[in-house]
């Protein structure tokens, strides 16, 4: 898995929609390095959004500056994303993608 291949698939996330770490990692072929794309989302370039990315509580990561996590959920409720007690209804807001073959050429 490349760090171009996690910002390709981020980049397809729909407003309104979150994925999780463990689910880009699949998307991107390697289903148990949900850290990697952690790891990943740390160097994230302007135009992917970031903040579509959460844990698999459904819940905003933590991180050295609380900033950034405040940031991150008033961007997800300006897209309509609701939170109820820091979590976010995964059921309801996750992007169910399936399996794409549409990503596969954007991830080579």
């Amino acid at each position: 898995m490349t760090r171009t291949a996690v910002y390709a698939i981020v980049r397809r996330v729909p407003r309104g929609k979150v994925v999780t770490y463990g689910q880009v990692a699949a998307l991107a072929g390697t289903p148990r390095a949900a850290r990697a794309v952690g790891q990943a989302m740390r160097r994230c370039p302007g135009g992917v959004p970031w903040h579509r990315v959460v844990n698999s509580q459904g819940r905003v990561s933590r991180r050295r500056h609380a900033e950034g996590m405040v940031s991150q959920r008033l961007l997800l409720e300006g897209e309509g994303i609701r939170f109820v007690r820091g979590r976010i209804d995964l059921r309801r807001y996750r992007w169910r993608v399936g399996f794409r073959p549409d990503l596969l050429p954007e991830l080579e």
